[in-house]
């Protein structure tokens, strides 16, 4: 009974925490982290200079656990960090400014939108649906904003074609986007459900 009492004071303590203005920094901190991380399980293609990674998966995960606004905040924060040189992106680039202006840039740079269109939908979309469902249909929609701005910018940046730009930076990856939206949702709709102790 005593261990119960702690545990739920420590957890109330622990929210009241993330309540407040360090504690939220930390925690945006705590997911540039994540984005990081996700950054470096990169598989390169011979075919493109876009890598397959993570990121994409964690940006939505940022997006879904904090929020529309603090969600696009803390990746501003990530692309900070990398602008500053900082090994947070995929280690098939460049690194710094050259990576976030290269012919990745165009996901780089989408990601605070992204975060902020996962977290904003699916919370006003889970006032009509089910958690998973609300999630699942934003982070799609988030999904295709990520790849319009990738793809858009892969083509300004390289001189190809449409066609081109969809080869190097769209049609292959979807398939494998859709399966990280589809566990995005799953852990957020598994998570939210869980009821605080």
């Amino acid at each position: 009974m005593q261990t119960a009492i702690a545990n739920s004071s420590r957890t109330a303590g622990l929210s009241g925490f993330a309540a407040t203005i360090p504690g939220r920094i930390l925690i945006g901190l705590a997911a540039t982290g994540v984005v990081a991380a996700a950054a470096h399980v990169a598989i390169p293609l011979p075919f493109t200079p876009v890598p397959l990674t993570l990121q994409p998966l964690a940006v939505l995960g940022v997006g879904l656990a904090l929020g529309p606004v603090a969600g696009f905040l803390t990746m501003l924060a990530y692309l900070a960090e990398g602008a500053m040189g900082l090994p947070v992106f995929s280690p098939t680039g460049l690194g710094g400014v050259a990576q976030i202006i290269g012919p990745t840039g165009g996901f780089l740079m989408a990601y605070p939108l992204v975060a902020a269109i996962a977290g904003g939908l699916t919370r006003g979309l889970t006032r009509f649906t089910p958690r998973f469902v609300a999630a699942f249909v934003a982070g799609n929609f988030a999904m295709a904003v990520l790849f319009l701005f990738g793809a858009t910018w892969f083509m300004h940046y390289t001189h190809n074609s449409l066609h081109a730009a969809g080869i190097g930076a769209g049609v292959p990856f979807l398939p494998g986007e859709f399966v990280k939206v589809l566990i995005a949702a799953g852990v957020y709709s598994t998570l939210v459900r869980v009821p605080r102790i």
